[in-house]
């Protein structure tokens, strides 16, 4: 079946748009990518909309809430169209879309999670079948919600030796261990890009720190990392998940932009090295995705404190701006088959189970 995964991140920067065609199990074939990036202003209201939606204390309707929806689904719908003129597809011959919609609050510990976005819009305006709302049965089912790529993770490393693990370093980081006995563990390592961004951002008007650069330039200021990683989540048991305003850059301020970027950037690292120490063993491998693919400072600390070398997801072959869209075409397929999306030991759910709403034009 031809799938379209649309997957828009903490980190606000645009719409992962991808086509493959799978079965939703062992089969599965890339076929095109597009990464649509958001103007400023939608950046910024959605930003609006991410810190409003911090202050309920359950998801409600609100103007600024539903005009950001809104935006979602004229973004992603324009974003499925494009990727399939690229790809010269007729959307009757696309199955299904994963639509993951925009993360505005996760909060499992209250028992719920909030991503905005309509699936039956988009259905409507793409003339295709949506899966949307792919973490709330879990969260219902006293599941953290997140990570859900795992399952994808395990198709794509079937072939390569066990165990192995696969590194997310999108706006929030996350690992998924997959065993000699093909047995799935994943939670939220930390924050990834997403404090790096915010500091970057706010000291020089830079989207991110290009290449590491100023990171490199600085020096890490272990008192402040410290006092960071003395943070109660990195205590807990996976699985295990975090919104990614539950960290903020506020322990760096008073740094010189270059030492908060070293400080931020090692924080992530640590981070990750801390997550290794909550597997059942060592992984053979480490392979990363995600945009903090791209910084090679972060990928020299993380070497420097986990002892492994991060490989980038592209050396395998695999599209690293592409896989959590991928992974939402997948998802998608094995909704529509009834397989299961999550599992006790991604999620804490106290079962395999599927997730996701359908939606038809």
């Amino acid at each position: 079946m031809l799938a379209i995964g649309l997957m828009s991140g903490t980190s606000l920067d645009g719409i992962d748009a991808a086509l493959i065609e799978t079965d939703g199990d062992a089969n599965v074939r890339p076929i095109a990518f597009r990464g649509e990036p958001y103007s400023d202003a939608a950046r910024a209201q959605l930003a609006a909309a991410t810190a409003l939606a911090l202050t309920f204390d359950r998801p409600r309707a609100s103007p600024d809430l539903v005009a950001a929806g809104e935006l979602i689904d004229r973004t992603h719908a324009m974003a499925a169209h494009k990727l399939l003129r690229d790809a010269g597809i007729e959307a009757s011959d696309v199955g299904v879309i994963g639509y993951h919609g925009q993360t505005v609050a996760h909060r499992p510990d209250r028992g719920w999670t909030w991503q905005i976005g309509d699936g039956a819009v988009l259905a409507r305006a793409t003339g295709i079948p949506v899966v949307s709302d792919l973490r709330s049965v879990d969260v219902a089912a006293g599941g953290q919600g997140a990570p859900l790529l795992p399952v994808y993770h395990a198709a794509l490393t079937a072939a390569l030796p066990k165990p192995v693990a696969v590194l997310n370093l999108g706006g929030v980081g996350n690992i998924t261990f997959v065993g000699a006995d093909q047995r799935l563990i994943a939670f939220d390592t930390g924050p990834a890009n997403g404090l790096i961004d915010s500091w970057v951002e706010a000291e020089s008007g830079a989207r991110f720190d290009a290449d590491g650069a100023l990171a490199a330039a600085g020096r890490v200021d272990e008192t402040v990392l410290t006092a960071m990683l003395d943070h109660p989540y990195f205590d807990l048991p996976p699985p295990k998940s975090l919104d990614r305003n539950d960290f903020t850059i506020q322990p760096a301020r008073g740094l010189s932009p270059a030492d908060g970027a070293a400080t931020l950037t090692a924080f992530t690292a640590a981070s990750v090295a801390d997550a290794l120490s909550h597997l059942p063993e060592r992984p053979r491998r480490l392979i990363v995705a995600g945009g903090g693919r791209h910084n090679p400072t972060l990928l020299a600390m993380i070497a420097a404190r986990t002892g492994l070398t991060p490989e980038p997801s592209d050396a395998l072959g695999w599209n690293g701006d592409a896989m959590e869209a991928e992974g939402f075409a997948y998802m998608a397929v094995r909704r529509l088959n009834d397989l299961p999306i999550s599992f006790p030991g991604t999620t804490g759910v106290p079962q395999a189970m599927t997730g996701g709403v359908v939606s038809h034009p």
